[in-house]
């Protein structure tokens, strides 16, 4: 028997690989498939028995008892803004924030975050490059740049940017795609479709007051409902679903009835407004972001004041979602901090607070990739399901030395604890021995 090399494997074309002696977390049930032995052909899962198997010609990879996950899912990811200093938005270009987040797509995937929904940002050709082979990285579905309202959440020009005339040209973070801007149902409309132009997977705004913007309180509704169900239109006709930044009560409700299917936050909804959540099938992509060690910092007063007051709400978020049975989705929305970014999986790790180890692990591979169905003919992966570990499956895989059923704080530290991590039956890390 042997193990592959440690060197990054983007560049080696497997056959077939087996996996022997793991014990396998399908992404579903609490249950581990014991003493399995796994079956990789090409980019998928093949076989998984826990009777001998034998690959004629292939490799041989003895997994010593490890657990065997699926690839991680992160659902509020910024391949853009990640792993870039506030200040490249203030004083470099789009090749340079392009760049940064094409090397931190690498660190992203040996976290163990095999996929990603980016919910805003310009990550287009990082995701071409990735898909063709040439950098290594996780599997992206983009929302390209999120669209906001004038004086909303994506407003981050300079104050004296107003009055406009139809004659100005674009904000320089606009004309490249890096977010939008668009007033009035027929400006929305020409957005939203040239967004899904570029090559989007689901449409992302912001219906609601933000924390990182300074000319909108968090109580703002922002987009009319009109304008709102436009956004929702366009999305309807691609066959795919509006995703919106929202955190009160009077947004979430106005995006549910204008179509919205995923909410993003919503830190200070009510259970009231969780069981209209519920039942109308919108999702929480909520993500467990507290006031701690790990804690956002502005340099801007009232965003600061603003980010305690969303922060504060976090906790009674998370037990009344639970409760009510929203259906909740797991996303980190970690901005302009590339220190920050290799915590991803701690910040998994937070919520055991509110969940078992095993729901967990299920919210971040099985329920996440329920989530990313909603983008229908849009999804860019189809060949096989996300988040799972079964036959015909995408070989999205991570083995964990440990069980991480039992002790969750093993995703804190990939570099320590994951021994491989594969994504599309290519391994991008190997430390294991004969």
């Amino acid at each position: 028997m042997s193990a592959l090399a440690s060197s990054p494997a983007w560049a080696q074309d497997q056959a077939s690989i087996l996996i022997t002696n793991v014990n396998v977390f399908d992404g579903v049930n609490e249950t581990l498939i014991e003493n399995a032995n796994v079956v990789v052909t090409g980019n998928l899962i093949s076989a998984i028995s826990t009777e001998e198997l034998v690959v004629a010609g292939g490799t041989v990879i003895d997994g010593g008892g490890r657990t065997m996950i699926p690839g991680l899912i992160d659902v509020h990811w910024h391949t853009s803004y990640c792993c870039a200093a506030q200040s490249t938005v203030v004083t470099g270009d789009i090749l340079e924030v392009a760049i940064r987040g094409a090397i931190g797509s690498e660190a992203t995937l040996m976290r163990g975050f095999t996929t990603v929904r980016d919910v805003g940002g310009n990550p287009f050709a990082t995701k071409k490059m990735i898909d063709a082979g040439e950098i290594p990285g996780p599997r992206i579905l983009p929302s390209g740049p999120p669209i906001g309202q004038s004086g909303g959440h994506f407003d981050y020009r300079p104050y004296q940017a107003v009055p406009t005339n139809p004659a100005d040209s674009q904000w320089y973070w606009y004309s490249v795609g890096l977010m939008a801007m668009a007033d009035g149902v027929p400006e929305v409309t020409k957005r939203a479709r040239e967004v899904m132009r570029m090559g989007a997977s689901q449409i992302k705004i912001s219906g609601g007051g933000g924390v990182s913007s300074v000319y909108d309180p968090l109580d703002v509704r922002q987009y009319t409902f009109d304008e709102l169900k436009a956004f929702v239109e366009v999305a309807d006709t691609y066959n795919t679903y509006v995703a919106s930044h929202l955190f009160t009560d009077d947004a979430v409700r106005l995006a549910i009835e204008a179509g919205v299917k995923s909410v993003e936050h919503g830190f200070l909804v009510s259970r009231e407004t969780m069981e209209m959540m519920r039942d109308n099938d919108v999702w929480l992509s909520i993500q467990p972001l507290l006031d701690d060690e790990d804690g956002f910092t502005f340099d801007d007063p009232f965003s600061q004041a603003k980010w305690i007051a969303v922060t504060n709400g976090t906790d009674i978020a998370y037990k009344t979602a639970k409760e009510v049975g929203v259906k909740v989705a797991f996303g980190t929305d970690i901005l302009f901090d590339p220190a920050l970014a290799e915590r991803q999986g701690a910040f998994l790790a937070k919520l055991q607070q509110w969940y078992t180890p095993y729901e967990v692990l299920k919210m971040a591979t099985s329920t996440n990739a329920e989530l990313l169905e909603l983008a229908g003919p849009r999804h860019p992966y189809q060949e096989g399901p996300l988040g799972v570990l079964e036959p015909g499956a995408y070989a999205d895989l991570i083995l964990v030395d440990g069980n991480p059923l039992e002790e969750i704080n093993l995703v804190a530290d990939p570099e320590g604890n994951f021994d491989l991590i594969m994504k599309d039956g290519k391994i991008y890390k190997n430390t294991l021995h004969d």
